[in-house]
């Protein structure tokens, strides 16, 4: 009882929280791409659009590392990015996961007090944000800005927020594709690798400018040296800029990822119900998706923001310098860990610096493949996806494994479902360590974060434009 307690205490406040009301009949598919390419043109809108009141944002980012996974743009309306919705359904997803909260998802109420505590927390955690961002001095120091500047960029930063939320609730109730937080962080990784390869602005770099994108730079370089064989050399090899050989990197690690997504384990089913008719029920190497490396990045990002914080604060404390010791960039005001844990779990910037620290190189092999393996493990406990939960499921549909007694199912989906959850997650990490080792553009973790959600809005289009007959397949597995 003390679950529906603490849901009913959400009670009150759905009233009065936006929210999208569900579609009277079914979207049709060409509807549903249009939605989802309205949401996304807010998205990228409000991600250009800068903050009023700001005074300064050219101080070090601690929030730097965070920015890839939380579709966040520094200085502008997108600020926050999808970092409280994420974190509140994240929770909330563990609290349901773990029974501190019992809640019931076949009942209709229950659903509604779910979503709507999980868009009160996200509101509640935007607030948040927002104030400790402003009150930090991330803009200014609040002295000079003054309470009304404050004020007002906190409500910029929430109500954006609130138009995330209610962007991503469209699409999950069934008017686009996807969800809103998977569109949102693909789009951000994809324009940033886009942007990296075709930027025409340009950067001096103490050599003169020189154009930041990898193929633009490429064909100016060969239009403008005489010696073609020095150009070649300088466009796939400079340094401190995006170059040709992070672009094959880029490219390599999507062609990679995509291919094991095709690798799964084909798991027969036959209906008790309606005789002869059988499908398959497809356990895949990536059975978690991109949540271990989500996961794995937020546990790493949270990391840096407290060692920089603490550093910046108390710089000699021992257990400070512990957990990081925190130096600028090479002509940036950008922070960089240099000894301390913080070091450790961050990956090496270049090959070379793989090569001269091989402990720090190790260390961090060991903690990507670890820690993504053990939170796809955990994660199929928490998030209703595990042998247990999906034997129920498939009895529940009254489906059976072709070929094995109904008692069995449980005992042969355990020996199936943990190893490709553990494998799977341990891949990624892999992954993920040779894209930063060999200068993938975007970072190793939004590299593959962008793939499988691209894949995934692929999976989506295949089944929702497929035609009746394969609806109805997807329906009956």
């Amino acid at each position: 009882m003390s679950g529906f307690r603490f849901l009913n205490l959400v009670r009150p406040f759905l009233p009065i929280l936006p929210e999208v009301s569900s579609p009277d009949r079914k979207v049709p598919f060409n509807q549903k791409v249009l939605w989802t390419a309205v949401t996304l043109l807010i998205f990228l809108v409000c991600s250009q659009v800068p903050l009023y009141g700001i005074m300064s944002s050219d101080s070090a980012d601690p929030f730097y590392w965070m920015r890839v996974i939380l579709a966040s743009n520094r200085g502008t309306l997108m600020e926050l990015g999808i970092s409280p919705i994420v974190t509140s359904g994240m929770i909330m997803q563990l609290l349901a996961g773990a029974n501190l909260i019992e809640v019931d998802f076949s009942l209709k109420e229950d659903r509604g007090l779910f979503s709507g505590a999980q868009k009160l927390f996200a509101l509640l955690i935007s607030l948040g944000q927002a104030t400790v961002y402003v009150l930090t001095g991330l803009y200014g120091l609040p002295s000079d800005l003054g309470a009304g500047i404050c004020l007002l960029l906190i409500i910029q930063l929430v109500a954006a927020a609130l138009i995330v939320i209610l962007l991503d609730e469209l699409l999950q109730k069934g008017y686009g594709l996807g969800s809103g937080i998977s569109l949102f962080i693909a789009t951000n990784i994809c324009e940033s690798i886009v942007w990296k390869a075709f930027s025409p602005t340009t950067v001096n770099t103490g050599r003169g400018p020189e154009f930041e994108g990898a193929l633009v730079s490429l064909f100016h370089l060969l239009f403008t040296w005489h010696d073609k064989g020095r150009a070649l050399r300088e466009a796939f090899w400079r340094e401190r800029l995006p170059n040709v050989m992070n672009l094959i990197a880029t490219v390599a690690v999507f062609a990679l990822v995509i291919y094991l997504q095709g690798f799964r384990i084909e798991i027969p089913v036959k209906s008790n119900k309606f005789r002869g008719q059988r499908g398959t029920y497809p356990v895949k190497l990536f059975y978690t998706s991109n949540i271990p490396i989500m996961l794995e990045s937020a546990l790493a990002s949270n990391v840096y923001v407290i060692s920089q914080m603490l550093s910046s604060r108390f710089p000699d404390n021992f257990f400070v310098r512990l957990l990081g010791v925190w130096e600028p960039m090479e002509d940036t005001s950008q922070l960089s860990a240099i000894s301390g844990i913080a070091y450790y779990i961050s990956p090496p910037h270049t090959l070379r610096a793989a090569l001269t620290d091989p402990f720090h190189t190790f260390i961090y092999v060991v903690f990507m493949v670890a820690a993504c393996a053990a939170f796809s493990k955990t994660w199929i406990e928490v998030s209703g996806s595990s042998p247990r939960e999906v034997a129920k499921q498939l009895k529940d549909q009254q489906l059976v494994m072709a070929g094995h007694r109904e008692g069995s199912m449980y005992k042969e989906l355990k020996r199936v479902i943990p190893t490709a959850a553990a494998l799977g997650g341990g891949i990624l990490g892999l992954l993920s360590v040779v894209a930063d080792l060999t200068g993938a553009i975007g970072s190793g973790t939004g590299i593959l974060m962008a793939v499988t959600i691209i894949y995934s809005y692929w999976e989506i289009g295949q089944r929702e434009s497929g035609g009746p007959e394969m609806a109805a397949m997807s329906e009956f597995i």
